[in-house]
């Protein structure tokens, strides 16, 4: 049975593309034939496509072969927030055509990701806000928490928000995005002990950030 999850994070430019790439490598060692979707995406290299969707699909089982409208239904062009940069492009993001891309997606995968844009709440449209599109979508959440000054208070706050919708939190992972962080252990243990929910992993800096070598190091993974 394929399991899926929607990978969170408690703010922008905390590495939720990096962590879901982990874990999709992670998965594929496992066993698994796993692949990510990213439902809304915003900004696009010279070629067309968002950067993101590219490291997706480099970590994803090559023989699953989603088309790109499964794997990114929308990719909008303006590198702003999804809700402006949809209004730019004149698109309305639907969450029936998502829903539908993650049932393709499921039928063709045993793990499938789907990774949200920006925080938790970032507003993707008319019909509501990310928050929204996970109830719409059913799915457990794994939160990327980016590990620097203010993570508790986002943490804590994007958990209030996920129990409030009711919705199963599977786990979260520590990306330390800030070398220089003071007291991360500190705020690692403060985590662990607020967070309702277990901690999956620490992913250490690195300059260049490489999944394969963050999965390789995994010590549990999800599902």
């Amino acid at each position: 049975m394929t399991q899926s999850y929607f990978v969170a994070g408690t703010d922008t430019e905390i590495g939720k593309t990096f962590a879901t790439c982990a874990l999709l490598i992670r998965a594929r060692r496992e066993g698994l034939k796993a692949v990510a979707i990213k439902p809304v995406a915003t900004g696009v290299t010279a070629d067309g496509e968002n950067g993101d969707v590219k490291a997706h699909r480099a970590a994803s089982s090559p023989e699953v072969g989603l088309p790109l409208r499964i794997r990114n239904p929308y990719c909008l062009a303006p590198p702003v927030a999804p809700h402006i940069a949809a209004r730019q492009a004149g698109v309305a993001i639907e969450f029936a055509v998502i829903q539908a891309a993650l049932k393709a997606a499921e039928q063709a995968a045993d793990r499938v990701l789907v990774e949200g844009a920006g925080g938790f709440r970032a507003p993707l449209g008319a019909e509501g806000d990310s928050a929204d599109l996970v109830c719409f979508l059913k799915l457990p959440i794994i939160l990327v928490v980016g590990m620097k000054l203010g993570c508790i208070n986002h943490a804590l706050l994007t958990a209030e928000a996920i129990a409030a919708r009711k919705l199963p939190f599977a786990g979260w992972i520590a990306n330390c995005v800030d070398p220089e962080m003071s007291c991360l252990e500190q705020n690692l243990a403060t985590l662990e002990t607020t967070l309702p929910a277990p901690l999956l992993s620490v992913l250490p800096y690195q300059p260049r950030p490489d999944p394969a070598r963050a999965a390789a190091r995994w010590p549990r993974c999800a599902g």
